[in-house]
């Protein structure tokens, strides 16, 4: 019942999305163009087909490969606060835009900054690239570290290497690129347009539910790493597993989205909260379903009725993450 719930409650907010913004668009006119019959009212076409629908379904699609790599990382490194990020594979994809930034500014003055399409796709590749540098360094290390913890660390500190040396290109680079660079790490679910839309969400719905059958390793990790081999779990084979799944699922996002925080910490406990439940048979789909809601919630937060743009997305989901992760320190002292 609970999980039907969420997927109607992602039906709702999606349409609500379509509706809602700086200008109203009634729920006839928006079911008329969803369904081939088209609006009298050509803008109001252009608005829910060109921005709202590709602005919900990429935040469909983030939230969800988000909320799952979140639930994979805390599960297979046994740490409540694990994130998406914790590989350092954020961190890593924004190292690659980066340097797209820095080679823009060096040999082409202000390429980047004008060249709109051109310089999106550069974004996006360079963002895949790094991330997936950074998730194959992982999968690599995964297989000579022993511990989970250590394994955690090694993340983190990839993390703050990949932050330093973007700090340095920064410093080179033309201050248009570097506008550009920091409107790209505000995230945003706005930036995916046209084909690009079409490339995510199926990316998207292909590797979701291919997460799904993790469910019975990421099981068996739960009763330690221990007893999982005495049961006959490959330990590493499971970690590498898990690992290269969550990277993945947050390389893509974060390509295409910019780096979005705190979806992959706070919807996992969400879940576990809604649901009274450590079974990942339920708590993969319905970290999926919860993650894909609390994204088109943000997004309609983020531009809310009347605001001529829209807030960074970013800002919205930290409001909604950082009391979630504090509530847990606080519970587990």
């Amino acid at each position: 019942m609970k999980m039907l719930i969420l997927v109607l409650s992602i039906v709702v907010l999606a349409i609500v999305n379509l509706m809602v913004g700086s200008v109203p668009i009634p729920l006839g006119e928006v079911a008329g163009i969803l369904f081939g019959q088209g609006s009298d009212n050509e803008v109001f076409t252009n608005i829910v087909l060109n921005t709202r629908l590709p602005q919900a379904l990429t935040a469909i699609a983030c939230g969800a490969g988000l909320s799952v790599a979140g639930l994979e990382m805390q599960t297979v490194f046994q740490n409540p606060l694990a994130g998406p990020s914790v590989l350092g594979v954020s961190s890593a994809a924004s190292l690659g835009v980066a340097f797209v930034v820095l080679m823009s500014g060096a040999f082409g003055g202000h390429v980047l900054s004008r060249f709109g399409v051109v310089g999106n796709t550069a974004l996006t590749v360079a963002a895949i690239a790094g991330a997936l540098l950074a998730m194959m360094l992982m999968v690599w290390l995964s297989r000579k570290v022993e511990g989970r913890a250590t394994l955690l660390i090694v993340g983190v500190l990839i993390g703050y290497i990949a932050s330093a040396i973007v700090g340095v290109l920064k410093y080179f680079s033309n201050e248009e690129d570097i506008r550009a660079y920091v409107i790209w790490g505000l995230g945003s679910f706005a930036r995916v347009t046209g084909g690009q839309v079409r490339v995510f969400v199926s990316l998207m719905a292909l590797l979701c539910p291919l997460s799904m059958l993790l469910a019975k390793p990421l099981n068996t990790l739960l009763l330690g790493e221990r007893y999982a081999a005495n049961l006959g779990l490959n330990i590493r084979r499971a970690r590498m597993l898990i690992i290269s799944s969550a990277g993945i699922l947050t390389a893509i996002t974060t390509a295409y989205c910019g780096p979005i925080m705190f979806l992959g910490l706070a919807v996992p406990h969400i879940s576990r909260g809604l649901f009274a439940t450590a079974d990942h048979r339920t708590l993969l789909p319905a970290t999926l379903f919860a993650g894909a809601a609390l994204a088109l919630v943000c997004n309609l937060i983020a531009r809310l009725p009347g605001m001529a743009g829209a807030l960074p997305v970013n800002s919205v989901t930290a409001l909604i993450g950082a009391p979630v992760a504090l509530t847990i320190l606080l519970r587990r002292k």
